[in-house]
């Protein structure tokens, strides 16, 4: 088991004839990934890493049953390749793209909600590192190699922290059963209660590692949903202890606009929720250990 990608997702990249689609396809490829083809407008009919290439991801799904996908696609044009993909039927669709506009993701998610939820897309990201199931399959942009198969649960809005996390884990023997990126921007596909939930629902997954930052209510929320739902220990770490109040940290939704974003202030509210806290981003393995420790 695992949660959104496994050895039998067939995956198409959208951008696949691009510089950097045809670097991290190839990777995926390498890795085990089952990708299946790739899309980009007008190159439909060639081939490409030995792959078919596709005009639209409607021809996609039809042709070589795509199930999920993940954009390549510069900023002004990748809100429409994932509508389009949500459009053609994709269950699953993980954005990779960096400065997609703020506005073009609202019209995104108010798209995405035209959808019966049962059959609507999920999306992770814009501005991701993706998601990896280890030793199954991988999409995105990751290190693959860092990644041990195993029992762990990650979420978080940080790549690098993820890759941080996942090879403390791997150095104390701990494996990952899925790790799930949802970016850093201020509207994301998916948030970290709705990631949660489904680990919660994966009878592999023993425990979830949180990695939140400055900025937005999302990990709070989250916390109080693992209060009132989950069976499962949470462990966290938040990024941005001696941030400057007012600053934008990099990602563009690590800003503090109100009370309950900074990171004191969302690690003392989800202790008191339940939550373990990893006190420095060098203790998460070592936090986790002692959490699987006592199960």
């Amino acid at each position: 088991m695992a949660i959104l990608i496994d050895e039998t997702t067939r995956i198409i990249v959208q951008g696949f004839t691009g510089k950097i689609g045809s670097f991290h396809a190839q990777d995926m490829i390498n890795y085990g990934s089952n990708v299946v083809g790739g899309v980009t407008p007008g190159k439909g009919g060639q081939t490409h890493l030995g792959l078919p290439v596709f005009n639209t991801v409607k021809e996609a799904v039809q042709q070589v049953g795509a199930e999920a996908s993940i954009v390549f696609v510069p900023p002004a044009f990748a809100a429409d390749s994932i509508m389009e993909a949500a459009d053609a039927g994709i269950k699953y669709c993980v954005a990779i793209t960096d400065g997609i506009p703020t506005q073009d993701m609202m019209t995104v998610k108010n798209f995405l909600r035209r959808f019966p939820k049962e059959q609507r897309m999920v999306l992770t990201g814009p501005n991701c590192a993706g998601t990896i199931s280890p030793g199954r399959a991988m999409l995105g942009i990751m290190p693959g190699h860092i990644y041990m198969q195993g029992n762990v649960g990650i979420v978080g809005r940080s790549g690098t922290l993820g890759y941080e996390a996942a090879d403390q884990m791997k150095r104390l023997g701990i494996g990952i059963s899925t790790s799930v990126g949802i970016g850093g921007d201020p509207i994301n596909g998916s948030s970290h209660r709705d990631i949660l939930e489904m680990f919660e629902q994966d009878p592999e997954t023993k425990v979830v590692v949180m990695i939140g930052e400055i900025g937005g209510p999302q990990e709070v929320e989250a916390g109080l949903w693992a209060r009132d739902n989950m069976s499962k220990p949470v462990v966290a770490y938040i990024a941005g202890l001696t941030a400057p109040e007012g600053r934008r940290m990099g990602h563009a939704g690590a800003i503090i606009s109100s009370a309950g974003e900074s990171a004191a202030e969302k690690v003392a509210m989800l202790k008191e929720l339940g939550v373990i806290i990893s006190p420095t981003p060098a203790a998460m393995g070592a936090t986790v250990a002692n959490v699987l420790a006592k199960l």
